[in-house]
């Protein structure tokens, strides 16, 4: 049986999983339009760090922080605080680390040399070499679905039976190269976004950092969160366009209702990017899954979206959630902008149930989802 025993988010809405919790219990966001920021000629709107104030915190608390970029020391800090008061020594070879990003240390891209800080592999040697982890880490980057596949990943590797823990770390930071693309797709909202909302016009982006630990064991507690069940599809639609008809997300959806039943569910936490296509795809899925009674909700209007760190701290949430009986709002949605109408609420509401599926969807058809349940089937 696989176990969640410990996590941490590291965001701009707090440096724990409980700050993060309760700042989106309060409502708070950090999105924000920034202006003159990364050398960008136009202002967006998203979630930044406060570099000054989260560089120091970094110095205080990692040891030779200053050999390792930025986005490395957003790893390794959440992870220390992940595995504070586990017991668990990351040194030892029964542990493997596994890595989520989208773009890593993409600014480190020179037109003239390769620069080896680029390259995503050389970035997870470090970030697992810091805590002398003997193993070869693994590396998932597959667009916005990465956070679900590095814990499908971690599963698997524990299944394996060849490690009895997984430290699954996802992590991006934006830069000019990150924000000037996605502003050429003219896929940004102005203003904060509104997932599902009729007057949706775009996305967020955000920075993030999340730590999900995970064991192999055969005696869990009884109030342990267990892994269910996966599922990744392809549909292979378009480059940067879901499908019409949802199939690869409902194949998804699918497949995790032969892991957890209807009757379980407090909640499925969608992908809600808030873009005309993702959040009508999204629709058409669960309702093809015969999921519309089940509450739905997306938590990009307080991050906006993370890239590589969103399935990690959107399942640490929803994880949260159901601890506390409450199923999150969906921040800057209003009026239903869907074709099918999905269960949602810009409120919180409470829920007695146990159990709740994670999707993802990204560019190139990708798809995938996460099943959780809270001290198994009773």
């Amino acid at each position: 049986m696989i176990v969640k025993i410990a996590d941490n988010i590291l965001s701009p809405l707090g440096l724990t999983t409980d700050e993060n919790f309760n700042s989106i219990l309060a409502g708070e966001s950090k999105l924000a339009v920034h202006q003159n920021v990364f050398g960008l000629p136009k202002a967006f709107c998203g979630s930044l760090f406060d570099r000054e104030r989260l560089s120091k915190i970094l110095a205080e608390s990692i040891t030779d922080s200053a050999d390792l970029s930025f986005l490395e020391q957003l790893c390794v800090y959440s992870a220390l605080q992940a595995l504070e008061n586990t017991g668990i020594n990351p040194a030892n070879p029964d542990v493997i680390f596994v890595i989520s990003t989208t773009k890593g240390n993409v600014e480190y891209l020179s037109e003239d040399r390769m620069d080896k800080r680029s390259y995503l592999a050389y970035s997870a040697n470090r970030i697992s070499r810091y805590f002398a982890n003997p193993n070869k880490p693994v590396v998932v980057s597959n667009a916005c679905i990465s956070g679900v596949c590095a814990q499908i990943a971690a599963v698997r590797e524990l299944l394996s039976g060849r490690y009895r823990y997984a430290i699954v770390i996802g992590c991006d930071v934006l830069s000019k190269f990150i924000v000037s693309g996605f502003q050429s797709f003219k896929a940004l909202s102005a203003d904060a976004c509104k997932p599902y909302d009729k007057n949706r016009s775009g996305l967020n982006l955000g920075e993030a950092a999340g730590t999900i630990i995970l064991e192999r064991t055969e005696n869990p507690i009884s109030e342990a969160w267990q892994y269910a069940g996966s599922s990744i599809h392809n549909d292979a639609n378009h480059i940067s366009g879901p499908s019409r008809t949802g199939e690869g997300s409902y194949r998804v959806l699918i497949d995790l209702l032969k892991s957890v039943d209807r009757s379980e569910l407090a909640f499925i936490n969608a992908h809600g990017t808030a873009t005309a296509y993702n959040d009508e795809m999204e629709s058409i899925a669960i309702h093809r899954a015969e999921l519309d009674e089940t509450p739905v909700n997306g938590l990009k209007g307080f991050y906006g979206h993370t890239l590589g760190a969103a399935g990690i701290i959107e399942t640490i949430l929803s994880m949260k959630a159901v601890d506390n009986s409450v199923v999150l709002p969906t921040r800057g949605y209003e009026v239903q902008g869907t074709t099918y109408t999905l269960k949602l609420s810009n409120q919180k509401k409470e829920t007695v149930k146990k159990a709740f599926i994670k999707i993802l969807s990204g560019f190139g058809g990708s798809n995938a989802g996460i099943a959780y349940r809270k001290g198994g089937i009773e």
